[in-house]
Formats: structure tokens, sequence, C-alpha cells
């Protein structure tokens, strides 16, 4: 399976990462099982983090805060094309911090409605694999 090294990503993996598609996002319930979700991200090559805006309420929020953050994945797909964003995520409620993902999301998709109980996720990514 082809692995890439998140300090060394060639163009065509940054390009695919900054092409508007949706991907899904693998959290650990409490019992230990995966839930997945579809979610639009955003990755931010200098950081090596990728984001995804939220609301607090939501199931993937509740599997990352009753751990205090855990491992979590987001894969993206487009035909023959797919890359698995692996790392340990964290949710945030800071207002910076939750400011630059939705940036970041408007630049990717389109401006999201304004929410007074938004959440980032961010995910630290320690590796990445697929076909770009």
């Amino acid at each position: 399976m082809p692995r890439f090294d998140p300090a060394k990503l060639p163009r065509e993996v940054l390009d695919f990462l900054a092409e508007r598609h949706l991907g899904t996002l693998t959290t650990l319930r409490r019992d230990g099982t995966p839930h997945v979700t579809p979610v639009g991200f955003t990755y931010d090559d200098e950081r090596k983090l990728a984001r995804v805006i939220t609301f607090t309420g939501a199931a993937k929020v509740r599997n990352l805060d009753s751990s205090g953050g855990g491992p979590a994945v987001i894969c993206q797909m487009d035909g023959g094309r797919w890359l698995s964003l692996e790392g340990r995520a964290v949710v945030t409620v800071d207002p910076q911090r939750n400011g630059e993902g939705i940036r970041r999301y408007a630049e990717r998709y389109r401006q999201p409605n304004d929410r007074p109980d938004r959440a980032t996720i961010e995910l630290t990514v320690e590796r990445i694999l697929g076909r770009a």
C-alpha cells in the first residue's frame, strides 16, 4: 500500500487534498467500535493538521471528548484516487482555532453558517496512505 511521508508530500497529494471533495471521518465509540461519518475537511500542510468544522453535540465530538481525544482517520476518494490521513484528533471550541477552521473550510467548499455551538476537530496527521 502506498505510504507518504507527511513531512515531504508530493505535489499530486497536496493538489488532491486541495480539490473540492468530501471525505469520511472515522472515530471510535466508547465501546471501541468505529463511527464513520461524511465530512468536509481541510488540510494544513505547514502544521500537518486536518480540520473538520462541526458542532459540540455531534457524535464525532462526543466520541473524541469522551476520551480526551483519540485516534481518527479522514479518508478522501475520487475514482481510483484515495488518501487516508491517520493520526490523533482533538476537539476545540477556541474561537481563534474555530476561526481558522471556518476560514479554510470556506476556501475549499463554501462559507458555513454561523453557529453558537461551533467546534473544530483537529487531526494531527502522522501517516498518509493512498494513491493520489
